[in-house]
């Protein structure tokens, strides 16, 4: 019989408002991917989010992470069979593309029957998407911060306090990363910079110890101003529970919207939401502590 692996990847949002590129948390939200070894060539089959826009040959994201730590483990290239199920909703700023790296890289190691340290893959993964603030709870779960030293990628993950719930408000439009970060100025005023310092140093403790502080550890001038325009509707939408003192930010690079709190919340989500002309699908997946897990089988979703 062909080695086959399984590989569950949770859902990520980086940022968390004022921790750009350096703080993140993973949801009980999920992509499957079955990888089998075969014969020769890529045979790739995707169901869910996404599916009808994924590359099914070996441009495919998870295929070259996948054949890329097959090459740093020095392990000669195989024949690929690859079935994705994916619940990541694509160009949203929830970790889509994080995920499918995580699980080409540990499909990759557990393939070739290699043992591969979460350290190691935070670095190989972290070269793909560029900065670790998705990648790390992907790998680590929970609420991960991250920072790089001398270019090597380092997470701690945090004790999240069990009270918070985060919601997500998933729009119809699509943002890709990169035309997100290619909006924000080279340069930011040394107040904003300040501004934010203090938040995210205000935001790990609110995390894990005093969740009531987290309207104001979830304030950010580093980018959201700076992206507004690219996601009005989202903008609008962080803008209106704000001024209802709800911790709400910006999910990644957007459009998706993050309500960082408790369900105590709840009742001005919805009021919000209703009263929006724009369409929002309301996701309350709850916190995944565990991160990427490979095995021979999953619960049903």
């Amino acid at each position: 019989m062909s080695l086959s692996v399984h590989v569950r990847v949770p859902a990520t949002s980086g940022n968390l408002g004022p921790g750009f590129d350096t703080l993140g948390m993973a949801y009980g939200l999920h992509d499957d991917v079955t990888a089998t070894l075969s014969g020769a060539g890529t045979e790739i089959s995707v169901s869910g989010e996404g599916e009808a826009d994924i590359a099914r040959d070996d441009t495919n994201l998870v295929v070259r992470a996948l054949r890329h730590t097959w090459d740093l483990l020095g392990v000669p290239q195989r024949g690929i069979k690859l079935e994705s199920k994916n619940r990541i909703p694509h160009g949203r700023g929830l970790g889509s593309s994080a995920a499918a790296v995580v699980a080409g890289i540990l499909s990759a190691a557990a393939l070739a029957e290699v043992a591969f340290p979460t350290e190691r893959a935070l670095e190989v993964a972290t070269e793909f998407e560029g900065h670790p603030d998705n990648v790390a709870p992907a790998l680590y779960g929970g609420a991960v911060l991250t920072w790089v030293e001398s270019g090597h990628p380092t997470a701690v993950k945090l004790a999240l306090n069990p009270e918070i719930s985060p919601t997500l408000l998933v729009p119809t439009t699509i943002l890709a990363t990169k035309t997100a970060r290619a909006i924000l100025p080279s340069h930011v005023p040394h107040v904003d910079a300040a501004f934010n310092l203090s938040r995210a140093a205000l935001l790990t403790v609110a995390l894990t110890t005093t969740p009531e502080s987290l309207f104001p550890a979830t304030a950010d001038r580093l980018h959201q101003q700076y992206r507004a325009s690219a996601m009005a509707d989202s903008a609008e939408m962080v803008n209106a529970l704000r001024e209802l003192e709800v911790p709400a930010v910006i999910s990644g690079a957007g459009p998706t919207v993050l309500v960082l709190g408790t369900r105590d919340f709840d009742q001005k989500i919805t009021a919000c939401v209703a009263s929006s002309a724009v369409k929002w699908r309301v996701l309350r997946p709850g916190v995944d502590n565990q991160g990427a897990i490979v095995a021979q089988s999953f619960p049903k979703a």
